[in-house]
């Protein structure tokens, strides 16, 4: 990714026809030879570039400056701040169209890093309104007294639009204003049974630092500023494509790898599974304990706790950070002998390369679902099932 404190003088290139869609939700262009990875593009579309990093030999980083020929498929963005904000880089894309890209940047890593030709489809997920309204999660800029957003991978103010964000869950506060009076980060958080704001310490200055999510029958605790889904769909979203591809039977034995508070934990016990969970932050442990009393949990680097885990298990779920599990942690999971994998991703790339290193231990791709749980943005999330091949 660029630098954030590369500057160069205004550099504008083009007009250039944009190329397929690449990870990250940048088009492809290419201008004498070199690659450009640009933003705020469509495929095929013809644009002027404005370099904003030319730092690197090989390639160098832009942005749409101007459209000269439009695809059908852009639209007006629903925000005034798209383009400078961070948090959206998809809002001129026609949601249906979001949903193909998305589809493309997943098949592509999964041919080019694993060799696996897929056809993907990125289902919507309900929840959200037309792809606003929907992030349960957000962080807010506090400069000068005045609450913003953050500038695309920087810490620059952008100016809160009138009405707040448009990707905002609506059940967050009208005023953040009132609890402004220092710099730095506010945290809205929108949960099943509170709305909590985090002030720039930390501390809650509305609602609690622990809040509920319910997923069906079950209630799970969460530290308002731990790690959720934050869309309002996710979890049952994941949790029925985990059950669906594993078909766990009752009686049978169930690793949950990275379980954070339990969220897959409780559904493998739910469905009759005797389930151990492993998962570095002995916070969320805590919590899950509290959340799946009925299921065993180890709180530690997964690298420190294979001795305390089973030889052999019959089921195992992964749902590991953006980086993946990498190698080494599949081969280990690989010599489990499971009889099917789920491995939940938030990273298409990541994704491809450790099923990659699956498939060297012998287990192949049966199912891939990919969810789309952050609507406006190129994030796409996926559960992919993996059997002895």
């Amino acid at each position: 990714m660029p630098s954030e404190s590369t500057a160069v003088p205004e550099t504008l290139l083009g007009p250039v026809e944009l190329a397929a869609i690449a990870h990250g939700g940048h088009c492809v262009a290419r201008v004498d030879g070199r690659v450009i990875f640009v933003r705020h593009g469509i495929p095929d579309e013809q644009v002027t570039i404005r370099v904003i990093d030319d730092s690197k030999p090989r390639f160098w980083w832009g942005e749409v400056a101007e459209v000269v020929a439009a695809s059908d498929d852009r639209v007006a963005p629903p925000c005034p701040v798209a383009g400078r904000c961070g948090g959206c880089d998809f809002q001129h894309v026609a949601l249906p169209r979001q949903l193909e890209l998305k589809a493309q940047v997943v098949a592509e890593q999964l041919r080019r890093l694993a060799g696996i030709d897929w056809t993907v489809i990125v289902e919507s997920v309900p929840g959200d309104n037309e792809g606003l309204g929907w992030r349960t999660r957000m962080r807010y800029l506090v400069r000068d007294g005045r609450v913003g957003l953050r500038a695309w991978r920087s810490d620059a103010p952008v100016e809160l639009p009138v009405g707040g964000c448009p990707i905002a869950h609506p059940a967050g506060p009208d005023d953040l204003a009132r609890w402004a009076r220092d710099d730095g980060e506010l945290q809205v958080v929108v949960a099943s049974d509170q709305t909590t704001v985090l002030g720039v310490d930390g501390e809650p200055v509305q609602g609690t630092a622990i809040v509920r999510q319910q997923v069906g029958s079950r209630w799970f605790r969460v530290r308002a500023d731990g790690f959720w889904q934050v869309h309002p769909g996710a979890a049952r979203a994941l949790t029925e494509a985990v059950l669906t591809g594993l078909e766990p039977k009752v009686g049978e034995q169930a690793l949950d790898l990275y379980c954070g508070v339990g969220l897959f934990a409780g559904a493998l016990v739910d469905a009759g599974c005797q389930t151990v969970g492993v998962e570095a932050s002995r916070t969320a442990i805590d919590l899950a304990r509290l959340n799946v009393p009925e299921a065993r949990f180890h709180a530690a680097r997964l690298e420190r706790a294979w001795d305390r885990l089973p030889r052999r298990t019959d089921l195992v779920v992964l749902d590991p950070p953006r980086a993946g599990a990498g190698a080494a942690v599949v081969r280990r999971v690989a010599c489990m002998d499971a009889r099917a994998i789920a491995y939940v991703a938030c990273d298409p790339a990541a994704l491809a390369r450790d099923l990659a290193t699956f498939a060297e231990r012998g287990y192949a791709l049966t199912a891939l679902r990919a969810f789309d749980l952050f609507p406006m943005t190129h994030h796409v999330e996926c559960v992919a099932i993996l059997k002895r091949g």
